[in-house]
């Protein structure tokens, strides 16, 4: 078993809905959950004409192998109706791959670590509630300095719950 560190993000529809799907059916894509950040909320990043996210990270642990876990993961984003037109564009939901193990994998379709994990306050922000000690495979910064060096966007932790013990919307 593997240790991998996911990162979600919704932005149109029924956000926190679409997060919690989500987190509904990664135990059928092999994935045990062993830990979930609270909900944050941002601006987008890239393409800034767009509604705001919602993100959270999560830790798992999965026996799946890397480019099988990006498939399934894939499968789950298609599920819940995202649509890849714009890229960066809005979305119902995006799962990131962002750790697997201490591994590094670069390949056409995954790149582990993800590429650009060191640049996301969206994504390290929750990331650090859960691992802030965690060591990034390449830089061997921990995610408490990551954040640290990333300053200028602004994420509002938020009140929203999840409902992690709930089934997935059909």
């Amino acid at each position: 078993m593997k240790t991998v560190y996911l990162a979600l993000g919704s932005n149109l529809g029924d956000k926190l809905q679409h997060l919690n799907d989500a987190l509904a059916r990664l135990p059928k894509a092999g994935l045990e959950l062993v830990a979930v950040s609270a909900v944050y909320e941002t601006r987008a990043m890239y393409h800034t004409d767009q509604p705001d996210f919602f993100n959270i990270a999560l830790e798992a642990r999965t026996a799946v192998l890397p480019k099988v876990l990006l498939r399934r993961m894939q499968a789950i984003e298609r599920e819940l109706g995202r649509r890849r037109v714009l890229v960066n564009g809005p979305r119902t939901i995006d799962i990131d791959i962002l750790l697997y193990g201490r591994f590094v994998i670069r390949s056409n379709d995954l790149e582990v670590p993800h590429p650009r994990i060191e640049e996301r306050r969206f994504v390290l922000e929750p990331l650090a509630e859960i691992a802030p000690t965690l060591r990034h495979p390449v830089s061997k910064r921990s995610i408490a300095e990551l954040l640290a060096a990333v300053k200028d966007q602004p994420v509002h932790k938020t009140q929203h719950r999840l409902a992690l013990i709930a089934e997935p919307r059909p």
